[in-house]
């Protein structure tokens, strides 16, 4: 059977696609509990395509309590190697309009209650994330929503929050003030996770509001979900089209083997059960 190179993390209405087909889904366990949710593995375009709800199907987990350890290594498990992280969020650019579509390059962590790296009890890593979105998926992401007929800007700071709740008025001025264009609640720490296991991982972010400095109008959930209905049928397109154009290209970025040099633990120090949690990811370098 073809491997499942491609996953989609977001919402059920990304994987309810006409042109999946052959969907069976998976129900994975790892070291790390749960995913979210049953991974739906379908064929879209003759490739194998892992599709994930973030949030759980019917959207029962908050921002906090998405499981990304368990997601990112139940991907892994099935053999993934591309990510494409679909992402509800809020402009802090009046260029970046409600509709649009924007591929950041780069993330700022504001979380505070989360777990943020699969090396811990017995074996450390210091994976770099000087740049922590793969620059060939994101290019191939922004240029599938182009052709998709999305408004798309490629490049930006994407500010995570905790949440559940959204900003304060002082809060979003400080983002604006300090360059960052989108905000939301889920790209940390996916992208980090997603890089600690060797995978191109990049956003594919969807405004839907502007955030609460812009005092035309409230941001509300009704709002947000609304909005984000009417952006479902182009992050279809955008995921099909995305798809072709990996299947297409060869990827050589660094993301691959982001290991290689990260391992920090002394060999002979390392705890076995560590080492035993972590075989899916460390295994090629210490064998």
């Amino acid at each position: 059977m073809d491997p499942v190179r491609i996953a989609i993390i977001g919402g059920s209405g990304v994987y309810q696609m006409p042109e999946v087909t052959d969907a069976i889904e998976h129900r994975l366990e790892t070291p790390f509990g749960s995913p979210s949710d049953w991974i739906v593995v379908g064929r879209l375009h003759g490739q194998r395509v892992a599709f994930l709800p973030r949030h759980g199907r019917g959207h029962v987990l908050t921002p906090t309590e998405v499981p990304y350890r368990a997601n990112i290594y139940a991907l892994k498990s099935l053999g993934v190697t591309h990510v494409i992280g679909i992402s509800a969020v809020g402009s802090l650019k009046l260029e970046l309009e409600p509709g649009h579509v924007v591929v950041p390059d780069q993330i700022f962590d504001f979380t505070k209650g989360r777990a943020r790296s699969f090396f811990e009890g017995g074996l450390v890593a210091h994976v770099s994330v000087a740049d922590p979105l793969c620059p060939t998926l994101s290019t191939i992401v922004a240029q599938a929503a182009r052709q998709a007929g999305g408004i798309v800007h490629q490049g930006g700071t994407f500010v995570t929050i905790e949440g559940p709740r959204f900003s304060t008025k002082a809060e979003s001025q400080v983002w604006r003030g300090l360059g960052f264009s989108i905000i939301g609640m889920t790209a940390s720490p996916e992208a980090f996770l997603a890089r600690e296991a060797e995978m191109h991982y990049t956003v594919m972010a969807h405004v839907t509001d502007y955030d609460v400095w812009h005092t035309d109008e409230t941001v509300t959930v009704d709002l947000i979900v609304a909005r984000f209905a009417k952006n479902v049928a182009l992050a279809q397109r955008a995921v099909a089209a995305a798809v072709e154009r990996i299947a297409a290209t060869g990827f050589a970025c660094g993301c691959e083997s982001a290991l290689a040099s990260a391992l920090t633990t002394q060999r002979d120090r390392i705890a076995p059960e560590a080492r035993q949690r972590l075989a899916l990811l460390v295994d090629k370098y210490l064998k």
